[in-house]
């Protein structure tokens, strides 16, 4: 299989600051399906502008949410490969955003970025494969595969034995991997996932879920799926259940992500199924955004959203009455909506934010956007960190708790950088799944873009004071590597230090007072080769392991293909 070709996101001019004394907030309607309000809101048949091209868990890995999970998402990234407006394969999430690069204009207070650049500071990842002819978790041994080869003999991998036979004092061990063990479609398939069920962590690909045992990576179940994974949220419900969305047939120009699966997580059993009713409107079915909130579940797309109990399949809410649409929604304890609004084709696209009742699906509080902007991400929930784009320009906006503006960030000459599913959740991809911020009650943590010298690059996490915007401390990565804001952690902000290809990753914690660095988990340089090799990883840090996953594979010869490794598991 080929990797698909690298790409970046698009660049402009710099405008005005965004001004948010016209994004004021509006008082929360008094139900679902509230009236239209005057003015030109309203729901366009497709909500986005041009979309950039595509990644996401998901899911990532974020939002700002408790738990294992890093705030994906978490990912803004340049595109790669082909992009389609989301009927059959074609349709469906093929490239991927690596890195979105915000270059930074200070303008009257503002913080405004334009794409440049792939911003990984690292290149494209090493195709150096970590596989074993079985298919199966590389632990002590090479144990049972997962689907057998296709063409060609696969080119075996080093097993955890063998990495940890050269670790140092100190450093981690590699628990266990397992390897792709599947012939994918060209341009290679998206890993959704992880997910934490109890002792079982599961991911899925291409037509499989699958559960693997946290100590030992003993595969406990795997789940069969008749078409293609198309969409997930990036977490599961508190007692282990998901539903994920599947295409409706196999052809490679009709199918369409419209049929949803709920699984349950620690036995791998199907419950019920579904499609998604599109009767009675224009329902394209594209860039598909799913999020769980409790007992939750959304279906999110441009032109409608639709929410069901996870328990048994029942809709709760659907297509609102009136002009204004949600079209995606975060996942976790609290729900909030990006929201479209157009009263007629020719009228020009206003867009809100609400927090929205996970079961009614009414609105508690709405923030209109300035006229232009749209929502690109939420980096937090609580507080309220929201990504916005206009064109080519960019801003955070921190919000109060009940949906008033609070700030906005002031940059200070630093390029940022975040590492989502896609540029924008109007492209595809999860409302909160990015990576390389996180927020706290009283500050927010960004990630700068790699610096490049000849023979490395390294990066800097800045916090910012909520209340002001301005910038507190700025806290540099080990040198020759960068690092991400992955979520808060009992007080602290979590980060991934990525590996080099010499070095071993790592998590460690920032201190949000002064940003001194505390390493966690030091993964052991033996595995630097194997571990750089997962093209930008989702990471969760897990009751102290750290589960490190690619976010897709692709790789140019099959044989390396079905050798790659899927899963890469580290303890103390």
């Amino acid at each position: 299989m080929t990797r698909p070709p690298g790409g970046q996101p698009p660049q402009g001019s710099f405008g005005a600051p965004y001004d948010p004394s016209t994004g004021s907030p509006v008082p929360a309607q008094p139900g679902y399906g509230y009236p239209a309000a005057p003015g030109p809101y309203g729901q366009q048949p497709g909500p986005y502008g041009q979309q950039p091209g595509p990644y996401a868990q998901q899911p990532g890995p974020y939002g700002q949410q408790p738990g294992p999970y890093a705030q994906q998402p978490a990912w803004q990234q340049p595109a790669g490969g082909p992009v389609g407006s989301g009927g059959g394969r074609s349709g469906r999430r093929t490239g991927f955003v690596v890195c979105v690069v915000l270059a930074v204009l200070l303008t009257g207070g503002g913080i405004w970025w334009a794409t440049s650049g792939d911003g990984t500071g690292t290149g494209r990842p090493v195709t150096g494969t970590s596989g074993n002819p079985s298919g199966g978790g590389r632990g002590e041994g090479k144990t049972g595969g997962d689907d057998g080869d296709r063409d060609g003999a696969k080119k075996p991998g080093p097993t955890a034995a063998e990495l940890n036979a050269g670790r140092k004092p100190g450093e981690a061990q590699v628990a266990w991997l397992r390897e792709n063990g599947v012939d994918l479609p060209q341009y290679g398939e998206e890993t959704y996932g992880p997910w934490f069920a109890g002792d079982i962590v599961a991911k899925g690909m291409y037509r499989k879920v699958s559960g693997y045992s946290v100590a030992d990576g003993a595969e406990r179940w795997s789940l069969r799926l008749p078409t293609d994974l198309c969409a997930a949220p990036s977490r599961p419900t508190a007692d282990g259940r998901i539903v994920v969305a599947v295409e409706d047939n196999v052809s490679e120009s009709e199918a369409e992500c419209s049929v949803l699966q709920m699984i349950d997580l620690r036995t791998g059993k199907a419950g019920w199924k579904k499609t998604v009713d599109r009767s009675g409107m224009q329902d394209g079915l594209s860039h598909v955004a799913m999020s769980v909130n409790g007992d939750t579940v959304t279906f999110g797309r441009t032109s409608n959203s639709t929410a069901y109990r996870i328990s048994d399949g029942k809709e709760l809410f659907g297509r609102r009455e009136g002009v204004c649409q949600p079209y995606a929604f975060t996942s976790g304890p609290r729900m909030l909506a990006a929201v479209s609004c157009q009263a007629e084709p020719v009228d020009p696209v206003r867009q809100q934010v609400q927090e929205v009742d996970p079961v009614s699906g009414a609105a508690k509080w709405t923030y209109a956007l300035k006229p232009g902007w749209h929502v690109a991400h939420i980096y937090s929930t609580s507080p309220v960190v929201i990504s916005l784009k206009q064109d080519d320009k960019w801003a955070i906006v921190i919000l109060n708790e009940n949906g008033t503006y609070r700030s906005q960030l002031a940059g200070d000459g630093e390029n940022y950088a975040v590492r989502c599913t896609e540029d924008s959740v109007d492209a595809g991809g999860n409302l909160d799944d990015c990576a390389g911020a996180a927020a706290d009650a009283s500050r927010f943590y960004l990630s700068t873009r790699s610096e490049d010298d000849l023979k490395s690059s390294t990066n800097k996490v800045i916090a910012f004071d909520l209340a002001t915007g301005k910038p507190v401390w700025k806290a540099p990565a080990p040198s020759g590597r960068t690092m991400w804001p992955l979520r808060m952690d009992g007080g602290r902000v979590l980060v991934h230090v990525e590996a080099g290809y010499r070095k071993g990753g790592a998590i460690a914690a920032l201190d949000p007072s002064r940003g001194t660095l505390t390493t966690l988990l030091r993964h052991p340089d033996a595995a630097a080769g194997t571990e750089a090799s997962l093209w930008s990883p989702r990471v969760a840090y897990v009751d102290g392991r750290s589960f490190v996953l690619p976010l897709r594979i692709s790789e140019d010869d099959d044989a390396d293909e079905m050798a790659a490794t899927a899963v890469m598991v580290f303890t103390p």
